[in-house]
């Protein structure tokens, strides 16, 4: 609520329009499912009612996708996070050369895309320029390069916004409940051995914070599982 006691012929209070969440979306691999979903999400206007988004990526790939897949999908080309509009898909294209988009397929091509749009995106992450950052799918394997030596978004995010006192914190969540992971891309056969007791006081304890008496009672299933999980 705002009060204006400089307006004497009304001093009721008033409501404050609060600026929407600005939320990057980069488009990830180009020739994956990056901007079907993209356009698929923000299709429904309730979405623009609750944020403004902003897709880091390529206008003439954004097009080409929209064409073959037969969407109506508007949006609008910026150049910066600082010119996106409420109500509307900007899209801030991330490079200007040309992306040659085969639909399924692995090509170093594609994932140097989806790189760049991530490079910029997590710089205005950073800058404050956004709000909140949202990653289509990449190919793990089609980004790697000089520039990408990370087996995922969440260890290049460490690297690039992380410091000597951070890590990041992988969650999974529905309506129902939220699991915060211990390990991230472990191959299977290794998870049993990683779960101890350090590890899960180290996650609950730095990341969530979690009181004295949870914190029993998670390490005691943990360990449960665990032994059931070699027998």
């Amino acid at each position: 609520m705002i009060h204006d006691f400089n307006n004497d012929s009304n001093n009721a209070p008033q409501e404050q329009q609060l600026p929407k969440v600005r939320v990057a979306v980069t488009h990830g691999d180009t020739n994956g499912v990056g901007y079907e979903l993209i356009y698929k999400v923000f299709g429904d206007p309730a979405m623009l009612e609750l944020c403004t988004p902003i897709v880091y990526g390529s206008a003439k790939v954004g097009t080409y996708h929209r064409k073959a897949m037969n969407l109506s999908a508007p949006f609008q080309i910026i150049s910066s996070a600082e010119e996106a509009q409420e109500g509307r898909l900007n899209l801030l294209s991330c490079f200007d050369e040309e992306v040659l988009v085969e639909f399924g397929k692995a090509n170093p091509e594609a994932g140097h895309a989806a790189f760049l749009a991530l490079e910029r995106a997590t710089q205005d992450l950073r800058e404050g320029k956004v709000d909140v950052l949202v990653t289509a799918p990449i190919n793990k394997s089609s980004i790697q390069s000089t520039n990408f030596r990370f087996v995922g978004h969440t260890e290049y995010l460490q690297d690039r916004l992380g410091g000597e006192e951070t890590e990041p914190l992988m969650i999974l969540f529905n309506k129902l409940m939220r699991v915060a992971l211990v390990t991230t891309h472990v191959p299977v056969s290794k998870i049993s051995e990683q779960i101890t007791q350090e590890a899960i006081e180290h996650k609950a304890c730095r990341r969530l914070a979690l009181p004295f008496s949870a914190l029993i009672r998670t390490t005691a299933t943990a360990a449960c599982l665990a032994r059931r999980s070699k027998t």
